[in-house]
């Protein structure tokens, strides 16, 4: 799976993974981070999420990164403005007010390009990814915002029952790729199959969502 993959996804509109609201755990669970209005969060994988705009509304600052550069438009004309739009190292920064995203590769970025955050938000990040490069994620994750406290939302079922993406990223996994840095606090955990048609139609018997709270060690 490359950068190839997504950019076909988006060109052709396949992006079922798009939600068409606020996630409700964003909502929930969000004062669980204890930000204070004007700090940083951090939003890998972002895609053209509402979730920004909630974030935004909830008077943060809010920093994205995305492969997809129709995606990061779609951000941006979503919020009704015109964001100004420079170069950096692996594709064009856009930016308007204390709304900023990346777009390009995650891999590239680093913490003097970035900045400081103060936390990390994933909803489709860790999940969007398969095994070979989960590892390499997290870690870079962890480098580049300097073991930042995360709010972090996965999806498990029995992986043979249906091919990713999402892949299945059960709490044991979460563990092994973070359990080094953060202490991990499980927010919730809940069987949605009945709330998503298409997945059974894909072969899911279950699907859990889980919420978890991460902070440094």
């Amino acid at each position: 799976m490359d950068e190839g993959f997504w950019q076909d996804k988006w060109d052709k509109g396949e992006i079922g993974f798009h939600l068409n609201q606020v996630h409700p755990l964003l909502k929930r669970f969000l004062p669980a981070l204890s930000l204070a209005p004007g700090q940083r969060i951090f939003v890998p994988l972002c895609g053209k999420s509402l979730d920004l705009g909630y974030l935004l509304e909830q008077g943060l600052t809010v920093v994205g990164v995305e492969l997809s550069e129709k995606a990061v438009i779609a951000l941006f004309e979503q919020r009704g403005v015109q964001p100004e739009v420079h170069e950096w190292t692996a594709g064009k920064y856009y930016q308007h007010g204390n709304f900023s995203v990346f777009q390009g590769d995650i891999f590239a970025l680093d913490i003097a390009t970035l900045g400081k955050v103060d936390a990390i938000y994933d909803r489709a990040a860790l999940i969007a990814l398969p095994d070979t490069l989960r590892q390499r994620y997290a870690r870079h994750l962890v480098t580049l915002t300097q073991r930042s406290p995360q709010l972090l939302i996965t999806l498990s079922y029995d992986q043979p029952q249906m091919e990713g993406p999402p892949f299945s990223v059960d709490p044991q996994l979460v563990s092994s790729l973070y359990d080094e840095t953060y202490l991990i606090e499980r927010l919730s955990e809940k069987n949605i199959i009945c709330h998503e048609p298409r997945f059974a139609e894909r072969g899911l018997t279950a699907l859990y969502e889980q919420c978890s709270l991460l902070t440094a060690r």
